[in-house]
């Protein structure tokens, strides 16, 4: 029998040594769903859905697939990203990341503006090119090149009779090269969306989500010997779901919409969505990024975590882990432009917005718009991504008439937030705003010229508070229940924002709110 030498046993255990061992679900918490990865080497680069939100389709960089960092967006310029006026859950749904020959491809659909289109960069920080349109309808398409450097273009209903579309594509011009031919109906399940070509084997596999983006949602394949089927559905159908008795209990709910990834060293992966619930069937963070192992034998089919829930805490190997520097709890507001987690609520109203009007601060000018209404108020807010955590702003306002506000808001949609805001001057006031409903929880006087304002959030509650002395002492407002602006309460596919605003409530401010800095800490 050889014997091993001594170098070669320490580096093979180096080498096993310097693999993860575990890491935690979600990957990227908050709202980030509809998650679509690619790899480059050793890098892997991965995209989420933004709907309503300015810039659009954050994209994140790991060298592990458990560690993310957000190095931009796809989308930053108007020209790219028309959101003027979009519904509730508009704008951009489910985005597509490929790599192919040194060219980075987004794939996206606007659905209040145009529809499907890509753009294209050959560095994903960078800027992005003006959108190239596909006429091909439907949602969630996803780009394939096959063998011979074909282009396929595939997405959902986009042919006459229904069911997932494919056709070939000229990516110089967007222009479809033949007619959509459906391929697909699905498993059974409604909705069949997200579909994602990939080729092994010798076989086409389309991997799509059905059931509904809620807690029946789940992943089917199916695969086929040429492109365009017929495709044969896999035998042990959903591959990953939580609809099931066996995750009846799991915090993590409302698993699909999934991508697959081969890593650099030849393991799969998935990414996917979930959201996590608080109780009574209830969700507020939004749909989450989530990640799995897979088992993809020659010639059979893809297995996710041994078919087993996935959990918040996953106990199997990774790649060998870098970690990121942890993002700081506090803004300053004393760069030159807002950091990734900030965004606008549709296009902004820029002249509205500076971080040089006040020196360490940001400026806000309220404009006519109110949260209330479907258009752009001057808002600027962050995902809230943890179910327990504490936020603080301290704000400088002195209105110049009655109308004007500005203060902090915990906002699902313009039907369901809560605010607490300064106006005339020293009068603070928490308000709830459900559906229809109205109502003023508290009025205080407040002394001083800078007011901290502050929410906590657990599971069950938010609690609002306040301080007048510099933060030395907080002073309760209010405590109201998160359920009440829940997904399931306020509807849509967002999540939960906390956001600086001001509004002259139908008129144009003439007075700015200056905001000195804002802490974020979370669990």
């Amino acid at each position: 029998m050889k014997r091993i030498s001594l170098s070669l046993f320490l580096s093979l255990f180096m080498a096993l040594a310097s693999y993860g061992q575990g890491y935690n679900n979600p990957i990227i918490p908050g709202f980030y769903p509809d998650p679509s990865v690619c790899v480059v080497g050793d890098d892997y680069y991965l995209v989420t859905s933004s709907f309503e939100y300015f810039p659009g389709i954050p994209i994140f960089h790991s060298r592990d697939l458990v560690n993310w960092e957000q190095i931009g967006y796809c989308l930053t310029r108007d020209s790219q990203l028309n959101l003027e006026k979009c519904g509730v859950s508009g704008g951009l749904y489910a985005p597509t990341i490929r790599y192919h020959k040194g060219v980075f491809y987004m794939i996206n659909t606007n659905v209040s503006n145009k529809g499907n289109f890509y753009v294209t960069a050959t560095d994903p920080a960078g800027e992005w090119s003006e959108p190239i349109w596909v006429k091909q309808g439907g949602i969630d398409p996803s780009l394939f090149w096959d063998d011979d450097e074909t282009a396929y273009f595939v997405s959902n209903e986009g042919a006459k009779v229904g069911g997932l579309a494919v056709s070939k594509i000229d990516l110089t011009s967007g222009a479809l090269l033949s007619e959509p031919v459906s391929v697909w109906l699905g498993n059974g399940g409604r909705y069949p969306e997200a579909p994602h070509i990939y080729k092994k084997d010798g076989y086409y596999y389309l991997l799509i989500a059905e059931g509904g983006t809620e807690y029946a949602h789940s992943v089917t394949i199916a695969r086929a010997k040429d492109i365009f089927g017929p495709y044969e559905s896999c035998p042990f159908n959903p591959i990953l779901t939580h609809s099931r008795r066996l995750a009846q209990g799991n915090q993590i709910q409302g698993t699909g919409h999934a991508d697959l990834i081969q890593a650099s060293d030849g393991s799969w992966w998935t990414v996917f969505l979930g959201f996590r619930t608080i109780g009574k069937d209830h969700h507020i963070l939004g749909r989450e990024t989530f990640l799995a192992p897979v088992s993809w034998p020659k010639g059979g089919w893809p297995l996710v975590n041994g078919g087993n829930p996935i959990s918040l805490k996953m106990d199997v190997p990774t790649l060998p882990q870098h970690p990121f520097a942890a993002q700081p709890v506090r803004d300053d507001f004393d760069g030159s432009a807002f950091g990734f987690q900030w965004n606008y609520l549709r296009n902004p109203a820029r002249e509205n917005y500076s971080l040089t009007d006040k020196k360490g601060y940001v400026s806000l000018k309220g404009s006519a718009v109110t949260l209330d209404e479907i258009d752009n108020p001057t808002f600027l807010g962050r995902r809230q991504q943890h179910l327990q955590f504490t936020a603080t702003t301290q704000l400088e306002f002195s209105p110049s008439s009655s109308n004007e506000i500005a203060g902090l808001t915990v906002f699902m949609n313009n039907l369901h937030h809560y605010d607490v805001y300064l106006k005339n001057k020293n009068t603070l006031v928490l308000r709830y705003k459900t559906g229809t409903i109205n109502h003023t929880e508290k009025e205080v006087t407040v002394k001083g010229k800078a007011i901290q304002l502050r929410v906590e959030g657990k599971r069950d509650l938010y609690t609002f508070s306040y301080s007048d002395d510099e933060g030395k002492t907080f002073h309760p407002l209010g405590t109201v229940n998160t359920y009440l602006i829940s997904t399931e309460t306020a509807g849509g596919f967002t999540g939960v924002y906390l956001a600086l605003y001001a509004t002259g409530n139908g008129k144009p401010s003439k007075s700015k709110a200056h905001f000195a800095w804002f802490d974020y800490s979370g669990k």
